[in-house]
């Protein structure tokens, strides 16, 4: 009777696995803080993707990491064609095809010896802020190279103004109209990317609540969805995901396009801790937290659990 009238369903098609591959490795590396994720070589991501594939996931969206020594200041070897993260495009796009939607995180933060989302420059007082613009010009070099490497999607996750408008215009120019953009829409700077940032061997150094949403606002985050839309975005998206819930049922009742969020780092890093102490029960609890995001609104989640929930649904889960 349950299972005839749940209002709430999850499959493993509307989930996408995050995935970071990492340069200079021969191993897989662990991640102390996302126990169970790794930092992959190209070899070990290529299997990664076919078992996501295999399980019917929706996509993997992935994120690169270069050696310290390839960063710089404006974060030039994410656009690189033998960069970290194009080369695992290419490598991931050989191993699934289409079988399973490939994504590319179309940011500076992992590529920058500063660690920002975007470019630095002064304001007219001289005090160092990220310039907007020229972060846009380096974000369309990032989606071209990143569409032709094999991207299916992009997905600028910088929070700039006017990010959408202005890779949709440069795939287009280059004749990619079919590479899809989801929009980081709704990022709030939150305390909840603290596992991330070492996944991505982060170099940030300050804050960035200069450009990414305060987690006391909703019209304001609203706004930019709407911005996001009117500009072309294919997916709108929000992150993170638990914590913002009712950001993500209002995107939902405002969007005509899918909605996406993220259950991020932290959030994984939060229950797997958990559950490690045996303070709750970990499979009951990861996907009660995935059904609560379907519940709220989301088309799709970005889940660390994406692989593990796809293999229990494959068992019955919610069938019993």
């Amino acid at each position: 009777m349950r299972r005839l009238v749940a209002e709430t369903t999850l499959a493993p098609r509307q989930l996408v696995l995050p995935a970071f591959v990492a340069d200079g490795l021969d191993a897989p590396h662990a991640i102390s803080s996302l126990p169970g994720v790794v930092q992959h070589t190209v070899d070990s991501l290529r299997r990664e993707a076919a078992a996501a594939a295999e399980a019917g996931l929706g996509g993997i969206m992935l994120f690169g990491v270069p050696l310290d020594e390839h960063k710089d200041a404006s974060g030039s070897c994410g656009a690189a064609a033998d960069g970290i993260l194009n080369r695992a495009l290419t490598a991931v796009r050989e191993e699934v095809g289409d079988d399973l939607v490939v994504m590319a995180d179309t940011c500076l933060d992992e590529f920058t010896d500063h660690g920002h989302c975007g470019v630095l420059g002064t304001d007219p007082r001289g005090e160092q802020v990220v310039d907007n613009d020229a972060t846009l010009a380096a974000y369309n070099d990032l989606a071209v190279a990143q569409a032709a490497a094999g991207a299916h999607v992009v997905g600028p996750s910088g929070m700039m103004d006017g990010q959408i408008a202005a890779i949709r215009e440069a795939l287009d120019r280059e004749g990619y109209q079919d590479v899809a953009v989801l929009a980081y829409s709704a990022k709030y700077a939150s305390a909840f990317y603290g596992p991330f940032r070492e996944a991505v061997g982060s170099s940030l150094r300050g804050d960035r609540r200069t450009y990414q949403q305060d987690p006391a606002n909703l019209r304001e985050s609203l706004r930019e969805v709407r911005l996001d839309l009117d500009e072309g975005a294919d997916m709108v998206m929000v992150k993170p995901a638990m914590s913002y819930l009712d950001v993500l049922r209002q995107t939902a009742e405002i969007s005509d396009v899918p909605v996406a969020a993220y259950q991020v780092s932290g959030e994984y890093a939060m229950i797997s801790a958990a559950a490690e102490r045996g303070w709750i029960d970990h499979d009951p609890a990861v996907m009660e937290s995935l059904t609560s995001i379907r519940r709220a609104g989301a088309d799709i989640v970005l889940t660390y659990w994406a692989l593990h929930a796809a293999r229990l649904l494959a068992d019955g889960w919610g069938t019993r």
